[in-house]
């Protein structure tokens, strides 16, 4: 599985039904999203417009780079986040679908038809 498969499924928590894998897969990006550090980071990424060094997010989070690089790790996993390589230095920023993913994916609003009666 490629990493924006798991992001470009998911229907929104609204949607009449999800089927397993789409369940599953929405269950991914909570999961991720499910740690503060990687809600900071998601936070850190969303208010600049330019990728940001793995290493800025040592110091502003007070985490190792080990743990750094987890959180890096899995968040870019369930394609929320894009590395670039640049030299030895890694630079993270939100995917171009992020904020529309995340914002259709947590929208609870049914249209009048999709209300059970």
């Amino acid at each position: 599985m490629r990493t924006l498969d798991i992001i470009s499924c998911c229907k929104p928590l609204a949607a009449p039904s999800l089927s397993q894998g789409e369940a599953e897969a929405t269950a991914a990006i909570f999961k991720a999203l499910a740690d503060p550090a990687r809600v900071k980071i998601v936070n850190a990424l969303a208010t600049t417009d330019e990728p940001v060094c793995a290493c800025e997010f040592v110091p502003a989070l007070g985490l190792s780079q080990a743990t750094v690089s987890h959180h890096l790790k899995r968040l870019t996993e369930v394609g929320l986040l894009a590395r670039e390589q640049r030299g030895k230095w890694a630079y993270f920023s939100l995917t171009p679908e992020t904020s529309e993913r995340l914002g259709a994916l947590v929208n609870l609003t049914r249209e009048p038809e999709e209300v059970l009666s």
